[in-house]
C-alpha cells in the first residue's frame, strides 16, 4: 500500500485521536473542570483500543518505509497516548471518603454474623472480669503484676494533671498511640489464620484485661479519672477492635470450612475482605489515637464534658456504621 493510500485511509483516526488528548490535557490543566466533550471524539473507554491500532500503524509505516515525517507523526502521537494510558492514577479524596463512609461500613454488616460474634468475644469477657475484680480485689493480681497495677493506678490518679498517662507530650502521645492501636486492630486480624483460634485468644485476652483494669480502678477509687478518659475514644478504638476481631474470625471461618470452593481460593476471598476491612479499622483507629493525645487526657474538663462528647461520639460511630452505604447499596440493587 502506497503511503498516500495509507493515509488516506488513516488520516481521520489520526485527527480524532489528536484532539481527544488535547481536550484531556486541556481538562487535566482544568483540574478536570466541567467542559462539555466532543461527541465526534472518541470515548475514553475506546481509547485502549485506538492506542493498539496506532501502534500498529506506526510498525507498518517503519517496516513498509515511510517518510520520515509520518512516523515521526505517529511516534509522537504513541508516546502521548501512552504517557496517557500508563500514568499513575491521581489521588482521589472522593474515593476514600466513599469507602469510608459507604463501602466500609456496608462491608461490616455484610460480615454480621462474625462481628456479633467477635462483639461477644470481647465484651461478655470484659463485663465479667470487671464484676470478678469487684467481688474479689485480689484477683487483679493473678492476671497483671504488680508494677503494672502501681503503673495504671498512678496514670489514673485523680490528683494528677493528666488522664491516662504519666508523662509525655500531646504528639508524641499521639504516635505512641497510633504504633499500639494499630499494632493491636492487626495482631486481631492476622491471628484468624491460625484457623481463627488466634483471634479469639486476642479478643479474649483483650477483654478481661480492660474489664480487670477497670474493675480494679473503680474499686479504688480511680473510677471517675478512667471514665472520664476511656469513655470518648473508646467509640473508636472498642470498636475498631471489635471489627478487626470479626475480620480475622471470618478469614479463620474461610480456612477451617472453605464449603464448595478450593480451600485456597476461599482464603484468598477472605484475604481480600480483612483487607478492605483493615483500612476502615486503621482509619477508625487513628481518629481514636487523635482523640485519645489531645481530649481525652484533659483532665480540667468536668465529667459531664466529657460524657457528653463521648454520648455524641458513640451515636456517631453506632449510625455510620448502621446506616452508611444503605443508599448506595439499594440503589446498586
Amino acid at each position: 500500500m502506497k503511503q498516500e493510500q495509507f493515509v488516506a485511509r488513516h488520516q481521520g483516526e489520526w485527527e480524532a485521536l489528536e484532539a481527544w488528548l488535547q481536550q484531556r490535557a486541556h481538562l487535566r490543566a482544568r483540574k478536570r473542570a466541567r467542559v462539555a466533550a466532543d461527541p465526534a471524539l472518541p470515548a475514553d473507554a475506546e481509547f485502549p483500543q485506538r492506542y493498539r491500532r496506532l501502534c500498529q500503524q506506526l510498525a507498518l509505516a517503519r517496516q513498509r518505509g515511510y517518510s520520515p515525517q509520518l512516523v515521526e507523526r505517529l511516534q509522537q502521537l504513541m508516546q502521548r497516548g501512552h504517557t496517557l494510558l500508563y500514568r499513575t492514577p491521581a489521588f482521589r479524596w472522593r474515593s476514600v471518603l466513599e469507602f469510608l463512609f459507604a463501602d466500609f461500613p456496608h462491608l461490616v454488616r455484610s460480615q454480621a454474623t462474625v462481628m456479633w460474634v467477635a462483639l461477644a468475644l470481647f465484651a461478655v469477657p470484659l463485663v465479667a472480669s470487671f464484676v470478678l475484680v469487684q467481688l474479689h480485689p485480689d484477683l487483679i493480681h493473678l492476671l497483671m503484676d504488680s508494677a503494672r497495677v502501681a503503673q495504671m493506678e498512678r496514670m489514673y490518679d485523680p490528683s494528677s494533671p493528666n488522664l491516662g498517662r504519666d508523662s509525655g507530650t500531646d504528639w508524641m502521645m499521639f504516635g505512641y498511640y497510633i504504633m499500639n492501636n494499630i499494632s493491636i486492630g492487626l495482631r486481631t486480624f492476622a491471628s484468624g489464620l491460625l484457623a481463627g483460634v488466634g483471634t479469639v485468644i486476642v479478643l479474649l485476652f483483650n477483654g478481661i484485661s480492660i474489664g480487670a483494669v477497670a474493675g480494679h480502678l473503680q474499686h479504688v477509687g480511680h473510677g471517675d479519672p478512667f471514665w472520664r478518659f476511656v469513655v470518648g475514644h473508646g467509640a473508636f478504638e472498642l470498636t475498631a477492635i471489635v471489627i478487626a476481631g470479626g475480620a480475622g474470625l471470618q478469614l479463620g471461618m474461610r480456612l477451617v470450612a472453605p464449603g464448595r470452593k478450593r480451600r485456597i481460593d476461599a482464603l484468598v476471598e477472605g484475604g481480600r475482605i480483612g483487607a478492605r476491612l483493615c483500612l476502615g479499622i486503621a482509619a477508625m483507629l487513628l481518629v481514636a489515637a487523635f482523640i485519645e493525645a489531645f481530649w481525652s487526657s484533659i483532665a480540667a474538663v468536668p465529667a459531664w464534658g466529657k460524657y457528653s462528647v463521648a454520648a455524641v461520639l458513640w451515636s456517631l460511630v453506632g449510625l455510620w456504621l448502621w446506616r452508611g452505604g444503605r443508599g448506595e447499596a439499594q440503589h446498586a440493587d
